[in-house]
């Protein structure tokens, strides 16, 4: 190799720098950067990488996509990705996006409508090649992906959505186990703290809620509606605190509405589960370092995440639209009252 291919070039390195360092073809650096489609003899590849080390060269990414028709990137929206239970969302879909060769481009809608519709038009614009959607509706208007011909999956729904790829769990049933096993606990005045939703249909939580307690034949405890975070909790728990009717155990919607409670519990001078026995929905990693740890119903998070990646671009792409269930499992700690 000449002393002139051993220098850095100045500027912006290219596919003919790296070829001409490395003493080779630029389609052969071609078959390197793109992993085919030709193969590429390993003491060959090693030259080429080892160039592209050496110079620094990025390859272009738009131009990488307008050769193979596809941007390799999804993205993501989700209500807000500073709850816990969509952070570890929002990286489980990450590593199954990864694992088939997509970058992930991750919004938050912050709950609002409005900013959901705005993020689904960017996205389109963008061109992605799939778009999965924690939605504030259980049917979300997904037009513009529509018009794009990008394909989409619906996260976190508890139901079938006409027409749309969709995975979830059942709500309904997860929230009769943890009220069943309050209710083992020989409570028969359990609370709901409930999360809001933009739409007007009950959550299938709270009809699970209300299907264990009639099933035991105990009286409907009262409910409190709130957002689906801490502070929401928080105020929930302080209401139930104060009704006339004080319950002996309170089921919470979401991890983060739990943890809420729990500070409004300690406030009020009394103790989880000696005063008011607790369980919750989602399973996030914070319900198990809360104090005490929170009895919870966890969703298969991981599960969830590739069977919506492989919806979107793995082996189920172009399949007809379906809705996956997945069961939730408890996950018994101290807040119920257990040992």
């Amino acid at each position: 190799m000449t002393s002139s291919a051993l220098n850095t070039p100045r500027g912006p390195v290219t596919r003919k720098d790296v070829a001409r360092y490395a003493g080779v073809s630029t389609a052969v650096v071609s078959y390197v950067v793109n992993g085919g489609p030709k193969r590429v003899a390993p003491a060959t590849e090693a030259k080429v990488q080892d160039a592209i080390r050496v110079l620094g060269y990025r390859p272009n990414a738009a131009a990488r996509a307008l050769k193979l028709g596809s941007s390799e990137t999804l993205g993501l929206i989700v209500p807000d990705n500073t709850n816990p239970f969509f952070s570890l969302l929002a990286h489980a879909v990450e590593d199954a996006a990864a694992a088939l060769g997509y970058t992930l481009v991750l919004t938050n809608s912050d709950g609002n409508l409005a900013k959901e519709r705005r993020n689904v038009r960017n996205l389109a614009a963008r061109q992605v090649d799939g778009v999965l959607l924690a939605s504030v509706l259980f049917e979300p208007d997904l037009e513009d992906l529509e018009k794009a011909a990008i394909p989409s999956v619906l996260l976190n729904q508890g139901r079938e959505a006409a027409g749309f790829n969709s995975i979830g769990v059942d709500l309904a049933t997860g929230a009769r186990i943890a009220v069943e096993h309050l209710l083992g606990h020989g409570h028969t005045r359990i609370g709901l703290a409930m999360g809001t939703n933009v739409s007007s249909e009950v959550d299938g939580r709270e009809r699970g809620w209300l299907q264990a307690l009639r099933d035991a034949g105990v009286p409907e405890g009262q409910i409190v509606h709130g957002e689906f975070t801490r502070p929401g909790g928080y105020l929930a728990g302080q209401r139930l605190i104060a009704s006339a009717n004080r319950p002996t155990a309170i089921f919470a919607s979401s991890d983060m509405q739990a943890i809420g409670i729990l500070r409004a519990v300690r406030e009020a001078g009394m103790t989880v589960p000696g005063d008011i026995a607790l369980a919750s929905f989602d399973g996030s990693v914070e319900a198990e370092y809360s104090w005490p740890a929170l009895t919870t119903m966890e969703q298969p998070v991981r599960a969830m995440a590739e069977a919506a990646v492989d919806a979107l671009v793995g082996a189920g792409r172009g399949e007809p639209a379906q809705h996956r269930i997945f069961p939730t499992e408890l996950r018994v700690r101290q807040s119920c009252g257990c040992p």
